[in-house]
């Protein structure tokens, strides 16, 4: 079982924390687990190189804290990006929105994510099955209120993810920027129509 990071006690050993597991976003994205190094992590932090193994083992072990920190930070944008909306098609909608934007603006985070499967392919499995499990939940709450497609709930989720994980490599993490306008309602045209009820897609078509 891998080792957990240590956890501060104190608001200086939180900051600190903090401020390596920034460093470290910016040294994997920019150059790649294996080029950066501990040393130029605490050189981009600010701090000592021993006061990395106050918090962590070893390079891997800060990798999979980030991993876990760009799902927790990804799980908060989406929630707010549909707080308040019902409607599941709308909430895949300004969520995929939402998606897009943040594989922009944190494009870092999501190389490191990327980059995790070659350096420990649990903690990327972790990411995807955590989320894909979170994501069946919610589609099943939806498929229950009729208001989309009942099948698969787990088959839906993993489609949606990989709609919006492959639109946020090809724009975000390759071009730094959101897809243009007629790719991204390609998309919301695709998940519409794989979505909706059968009902409501044989009226749309009819």
């Amino acid at each position: 079982m891998a080792k957990t990071s240590k956890k501060p006690v104190t608001a200086r050993g939180e900051l600190t924390r903090q401020k390596l597991l920034a460093a470290a976003e910016s040294e994997f994205g920019e150059k790649g687990f294996h080029t950066a190094s501990v040393s130029s992590i605490t050189r981009r932090a600010g701090v000592a190189q021993g006061t990395f193994y106050i918090y962590y083992s070893s390079k891997e072990e800060i990798l999979r804290e980030l991993v876990r920190f760009m799902s927790r930070k990804l799980r908060h944008a989406l929630t707010e990006a549909t707080r308040g909306v019902s409607d599941r098609i709308e909430i895949e909608r300004l969520g995929l929105l939402a998606f897009l934007k943040f594989a922009v603006e944190d494009k870092n985070l999501y190389r490191v994510v990327l980059e995790s499967q070659f350096i420990d392919e649990s903690i990327y499995r972790e990411y995807y099955e955590h989320m894909a499990n979170m994501y069946q939940m919610r589609l099943e709450r939806a498929q229950q209120a009729g208001q989309i497609r009942k099948t698969s709930a787990y088959g839906q989720a993993w489609a949606l993810m990989g709609i919006g994980s492959f639109l946020g490599l090809r724009y975000g993490v390759w071009e730094d920027r959101v897809p243009p306008d007629d790719v991204i309602e390609a998309a919301l045209a695709f998940i519409r129509g794989g979505l909706m009820p059968e009902e409501a897609t044989r009226q749309a078509l009819s």
